[in-house]
């Protein structure tokens, strides 16, 4: 029996207009669906269950919240239900719908044993369109999902895109190691502060390796002992509170990504740069983007890694490949955020901008990979995480498109 073509366990006509919204909290288990039932349209909730006795188990004859079901989907109908008035509430079976194969592939998905993703056996056949739209519609969820977080720091950044913009920099310039020290820091100190600091390169350096406890040593080095010196005043003069922000880590880092080099770069570009947010929106090529980050540190640290130790001169300028895991991370999300913040759509732009930049390189990236070479660019890097983390690495095959395409095949 096809969708098209179901009926009810009282043998009327069923068709599904809108399958309405699924609800995660309690009640029933679809909202405001719609469906013609006898070619009569009815708008109401539907309930799932296995049987239909399941209905009096959760003793939903006594809660109002389910007064409005127009449906009731089992697996096996045991028993009718009936509403106050004694009208049977309609009822479909899908035992007798469901294609038998489609659910022996279901449990065979579902019974992999051992297996880094359920579909690891089968998920190189699944045609190429299937899987390139969903891994499109994927990036876009994930950009959805860091919304929610950008639009919770715009809350608390009483609406200041510009400080929002700081925070994601700082942690995203901190990479895993330090990112969370980073975004701490930038949380102690009120983005006005920045703004007022911007003219004075050493200012904000002492300001930034201050907060982060790079000063906190005793070093007799002139560099390090104007950047403390001027950080104790600025300390004062703002009441600053460096109690709660993150130890800094230097354990297991290549040199050129020392938080005493991100942080030199980090207060470079705001140097540089007094409305970096506005010109970040205003970018329409990758081009300018790499422009626009075109920093290094300041001269001391063209001889530095570290206070105290003096290295081989040379100019550590942000790298091409350090500004795509900023623009991965924070520039196109940001730009997302703020677009849907001003009711715009931007998602072509977006996706065009993201496929120009190469796959990252991780051990979720790599493990597609082996399975099918299936990441070239960051869409479909980002793409696979999404896909790992909130579909795979938690069954979630029925929501899938490439389960989808499994278990009906």
């Amino acid at each position: 029996m096809s969708v098209a073509h179901l009926k009810t366990t009282q043998h009327e006509t069923l068709e599904i207009v809108s399958v309405g919204q699924h609800n995660t909290n309690s009640g029933p288990d679809f909202f405001n669906a719609q469906l013609k039932i006898a070619d009569q349209l009815w708008a109401g909730n539907v309930e799932v269950h296995v049987k239909s006795s399941d209905w009096f188990v959760h003793n939903h004859e006594t809660d109002q919240a389910y007064d409005n079901v127009i449906l009731h989907v089992v697996w096996e109908h045991d028993t009718e239900i009936f509403r106050k008035n004694n009208s049977i509430v309609p009822t479909l079976e899908l035992k007798e719908v469901v294609d038998k194969m489609v659910l022996l592939n279901y449990s065979k998905l579902l019974s992999a044993k051992d297996k880094w993703i359920n579909c690891e056996a089968d998920f190189a056949e699944v045609a190429p369109f299937v899987l390139e739209s969903w891994l499109e519609r994927l990036y876009i969820e994930r950009l959805e999902r860091k919304s929610e977080t950008i639009e919770k720091l715009l809350q608390d950044s009483k609406n200041n895109w510009e400080a929002v913009l700081f925070k994601m920099l700082a942690k995203n310039f901190g990479l895993k190691v330090n990112g969370e020290a980073f975004f701490s820091m930038a949380n102690a100190v009120d983005f006005q502060i920045i703004r007022k600091l911007q003219n004075n390169q050493s200012t904000l350096e002492a300001l930034f390796f201050g907060l982060t406890g790079l000063l906190d040593q005793d070093i007799q080095e002139p560099y390090f002992l104007v950047l403390q010196k001027e950080y104790r005043y600025l300390k004062r003069k703002y009441n600053l509170h460096d109690t709660e922000v993150v130890p800094i880590q230097f354990f297991r880092l290549r040199p050129q990504n020392f938080p005493t080099i991100r942080l030199s770069q980090l207060a470079t570009l705001y140097h540089l740069h007094s409305s970096l947010f506005s010109q970040i929106m205003e970018i329409s090529s990758l081009k300018t983007i790499y422009k626009l980050f075109q920093v290094s540190t300041s001269v001391f640290w063209e001889t530095h890694y570290s206070f105290g130790k003096v290295s081989k001169p040379s100019n550590k300028k942000i790298t091409k490949a350090f500004v795509d895991l900023l623009i991965i991370n924070t520039i196109i999300p940001i730009k997302f955020a703020y677009a849907r913040h001003q009711g715009k759509d931007v998602n072509d732009f977006l996706l065009e901008l993201i496929q120009q930049i190469p796959s990252e390189k991780n051990s979720i990236v790599s493990a597609f990979n082996k399975i099918k070479k299936v990441s070239h660019t960051a869409m479909q890097s980002q793409a696979l995480i999404q896909l790992k983390t909130t579909y795979c690495d938690k069954n979630q095959c029925l929501k899938c498109a490439v389960g989808n395409a499994l278990i009906v095949k």
